[in-house]
């Protein structure tokens, strides 16, 4: 007489319901790899070795942080401030790339991109490759330094 087969066991995982071995094309993966590495490490070797190797590089990263000094004062780079008159501070900004989407009339957009400048971004050249990228049009707005911005017409 034949056996009955046994039935399968499928672990499932406990932050995307998931079978485990599904969890990598879920759009929760990077929630859902600590669970991974604690609860089926033989599914995702590689995660294992990645997570080991990013503990080391933050304690080596800490390590490198914290300095010996006699006069007492901590080794963190100060933020530059600018003394304007009256005695009012002016810190620095952060550069930072901000991107608009301007609706006009019904269906037609407008996105902007202020910023990339400060990064050493060329504009005349992104907007040639980025127009090409989207094939839409793109177009340059000179202004002061902040101000400059890159233009593409969607439709």
């Amino acid at each position: 007489m034949a056996e009955k087969p046994e039935p399968v066991r499928v672990l499932y995982c406990g932050v995307c319901g998931f079978p485990a071995e599904y969890c990598e094309f879920g759009s929760d993966f990077d929630k859902c790899k600590p669970w991974l590495i604690q609860n089926a490490p033989d599914l995702y070797p590689d995660l294992v070795i990645e997570a080991g190797a990013e503990h080391a590089n933050k304690v080596a990263d800490q390590l490198q942080s914290t300095s010996i000094s006699s006069n007492g004062s901590s080794s963190q780079p100060k933020e530059e401030v600018k003394r304007l008159p009256g005695g009012k501070i002016k810190k620095k900004e952060k550069p930072e790339v901000v991107i608009e989407k301007m609706t006009r009339n019904k269906r037609k957009c407008i996105t902007t991109v202020k910023g990339l400048e400060l990064f050493g971004v060329k504009l005349n050249d992104a907007s040639k490759k980025l127009g090409k990228k989207f094939v839409t049009g793109a177009s340059v707005v000179k202004g002061p330094p902040r101000m400059s911005k890159l233009m593409f017409k969607e439709t």
